[in-house]
């Protein structure tokens, strides 16, 4: 049984960037990837910002080195992309011995090319190419990840809403832990489509201007899409040179409070970060900084804060949301914010919250994110959290290698 898990990739695409290079650099420079819609097609086309990666799928194709002919979804191109980076990244170990597992989370699957098909189909039953169909499950973008990689092992699909990519980070780990794999490519994507929009735009939670994450006057998020994977390895198995940092917690917990409301007393939380902390080892005290999943709507971020006063109460460590930047990617966040969290204890740096004005009354008034980026910072610990529809909420806990 491996006793200690370590980060040896990373790869990332989303509306702040291709890679993890670009990704940092507009980090540094404050610069937000929400925007006006320049890509998806929709009603809500100049009525709502979302963020979106900006290329459109014949240069994903090229990003991703794929014919431009080939029949691919979005979903799949943003996987690839990011995932081949973590893989480079982690220095292309081999992956097609069956003890590489792929584990991706997503939510919309191949919607992004099988709604146009709906539409055309129920005007014309013979309009529209049936084959885009096979698109349409989620786990076919996972399937096409692991292609591109070679990789032979274990494949498996989470979907469970938001959270979905950190429990597959969860999965990967205890699969290793257990011996039953020696490294695992996990995370997660999803594309914008205009079955999204339209559905959270029915539940009343998306922001008509730039999302204020953690604000007392937040009015709901913004839509992102995007990858983040990384690579996990055994102890044993992974090399000094590439090791990035480790993961040493993680935890999910249902409250089954609401199909899409967290608890207002944020019981599901709370637990996932107990438990994550408790899978580490560590006292909350310990904790240096939280990504928080800080969507920026009325209900997540008074959950979350009410957990977290109870977790940490008076001793309330740094945190900001990274959502102000790449909007909410939905199955993907778990996985772009472990990426976001690897870099932070790289570089020692904490996130800004962009447009933090107003601490919420609620909380006390006492809860105040990070609103400049924190250069030169002590980082042994970070805690990252994910909330799905449901009540499922996973936490991770990332360590510095040491």
């Amino acid at each position: 049984m491996a006793k200690r898990i370590f980060i040896t990739g990373i790869g990332i695409i989303s509306a702040i960037g291709k890679n993890t290079s670009e990704t940092l650099s507009n980090i540094k420079s404050a610069s937000s990837g929400v925007g006006e819609i320049q890509y998806l097609q929709t009603v809500h086309k100049g009525k709502l910002p979302l963020c979106e990666v900006k290329y459109d799928n014949q240069q994903l194709c090229a990003l991703a080195n794929i014919d431009p002919q080939t029949r691919i979804t979005r979903t799949s191109l943003l996987g690839i992309i990011a995932a081949q980076e973590a893989w480079r990244s982690a220095g292309s170990p081999v992956l097609g011995d069956g003890r590489t597992g792929v584990f991706s989370g997503n939510t919309v699957g191949g919607m992004d090319k099988t709604e146009h098909f709906y539409a055309d189909f129920m005007e014309d039953e013979q309009a529209g190419d049936v084959q885009t169909m096979l698109t349409h499950e989620c786990a076919e973008s996972t399937e096409r990840i692991a292609d591109s990689l070679g990789a032979t092992g274990m494949v498996s699909t989470i979907s469970t809403a938001c959270s979905s990519a950190a429990n597959t980070i969860m999965l990967g780990a205890r699969m290793i832990k257990h011996g039953l794999l020696d490294r695992a490519i996990v995370g997660g994507v999803d594309a914008l489509t205009k079955f999204t929009v339209n559905g959270f735009n029915v539940l009343q939670i998306l922001d008509e201007a730039y999302s204020q994450p953690f604000d007392e006057n937040r009015r709901g998020l913004n839509l992102g899409e995007g990858a983040g994977f990384i690579v996990l390895e055994a102890e044993g198995i992974a090399k000094e040179a590439h090791i990035l940092g480790e993961l040493v917690g993680y935890a999910n917990s249902n409250d089954a409070y609401h199909q899409t409301a967290s608890s207002p007393d944020g019981t599901g939380a709370f637990l996932a970060m107990k438990g994550a902390l408790d899978v580490a080892q560590i006292e909350p005290s310990q904790i240096d900084y939280v990504n928080v999943h800080g969507t920026g709507t009325p209900n997540n971020d008074l959950s979350e804060g009410i957990a977290m006063q109870r977790l940490f109460g008076k001793n309330m460590p740094k945190f900001s949301s990274t959502k102000a930047f790449t909007g909410h990617t939905l199955g993907a966040s778990g996985g772009v914010e472990a990426v976001l969290s690897v870099l932070a204890l790289q570089h020692k740096i904490i996130y800004p919250n962009l447009r933090f004005e107003t601490p919420i009354e609620a909380l006390g008034g006492t809860m105040i994110p990070e609103t400049e980026l924190l250069e030169n910072q002590e980082l042994n610990y970070i805690l990252s959290n994910s909330f799905g529809f449901g009540g499922n909420t996973s936490s991770l806990v990332f360590k510095a290698y040491q």
